[in-house]
């Protein structure tokens, strides 16, 4: 019997969108029934090994006291920074511990966790702002799922499916990961951390685009969809000249029209160079500043990590007879 990691953001859900774009609003209170649903599910499904991040809001370590069951449950100390590095953190403690590990927040927390832990095993449900890369499920079933695989019903080839990702290098400095977006602005400093101003917006960088969704996924993704199962991701340029004008959803109730000058597939293996000054920005929020000169290279690959496919653990767990 393997371990379920626990990392629920109390911060997620939050942010100046829900001013600005009228966003959803995921309170801690909701978090912690979502969590309580999952570990239901998952140990009505066999697990009975848990290991949580601890957060300012006890949301995780609230859901496992409420549990009618016995469980092992360790918990790991939060860095108490009140920032995305209490996640990174949290991945780098939990490495080792468990072999699967159930996320909530939006496309931000689970970058943070990949950059404490990039191999890791992931089940994310959305909880936040821009929801590409978590999994819209109902806890309760994405709990079995991970409760299925944690509990030996199905094994990690069977069901755990490798994502992409984005290596940034910077020159001079550490280099960084996406999940979905990097995305280049002619802004000078970070200013509001979240992109609501398409005009700002001279490249984009995407793992995958779709039509569907909302983010800089949704400019791609209106142009040109890209799944996540092709290998390669789609670069658009953007800025006056532009022939091509997209209206597109970059936030939660909030669109924008922007000007793109190219958009073409981009190959594992090939790379995407510019220099600064510019402002990057990953999974949806402003992260870097880059000085006047200095070397940017992205390029994307399928050496990140793998996320549960909750159907399908589903469905062979039925096929097995697990829950007879």
């Amino acid at each position: 019997m393997s371990a379920i990691g626990i990392v629920a953001n109390p911060a997620s859900g939050k942010d100046v969108r829900r001013l600005v774009a009228r966003a959803s609003v995921f309170d801690n209170r909701e978090k912690c029934a979502i969590i309580r649903r999952a570990l239901t599910g998952a140990v009505n499904a066999g697990a009975d090994k848990f290991v949580y991040l601890d957060d300012s809001h006890n949301i995780a370590g609230g859901a496992l006291d409420e549990l009618d069951v016995e469980v092992e449950a360790t918990c790991i100390p939060n860095a108490g920074t009140n920032s995305a590095l209490d996640t990174l953190r949290g991945a780098e403690a939990l490495k080792g511990k468990c072999d699967a590990v159930l996320i909530l927040g939006g496309d931000g927390t689970s970058r943070a966790f990949v950059k404490g832990w990039r191999t890791a095993n992931l089940l994310p449900l959305s909880t936040g702002t821009n929801n590409v890369f978590p999994r819209l499920s109902e806890a309760t079933v994405a709990g079995a799922a991970i409760g299925i695989l944690a509990a030996g019903g199905v094994t990690e080839e069977e069901v755990m499916q490798p994502v992409k990702i984005i290596d940034v290098e910077i020159e001079g400095e550490a280099p960084d990961i996406a999940l979905i977006d990097a995305v280049v602005t002619n802004d000078m400093f970070i200013g509001s951390r979240a992109l609501l101003d398409g005009a700002a917006i001279s490249r984009i960088f995407l793992t995958r685009a779709e039509p569907m969704a909302v983010g800089m996924t949704s400019v791609g993704g209106l142009m040109q969809p890209l799944p996540e199962e092709e290998d390669a991701g789609l670069s658009l340029e953007l800025g006056k000249g532009g022939r091509k004008k997209i209206h597109a959803p970059i936030a939660p109730g909030l669109y924008d029209t922007l000007r793109v000058r190219s958009c073409k597939p981009v190959g594992f293996g090939e790379t995407i160079s510019f220099e600064g000054p510019c402002v990057l920005a990953f999974d949806g929020e402003r992260e870097r500043e880059v000085q006047a000169g200095q070397k940017v290279t992205m390029s994307i690959s399928r050496t990140g990590p793998a996320v549960l496919n909750i159907e399908k653990a589903m469905q062979l767990a039925a096929c097995r007879g697990w829950f007879s």
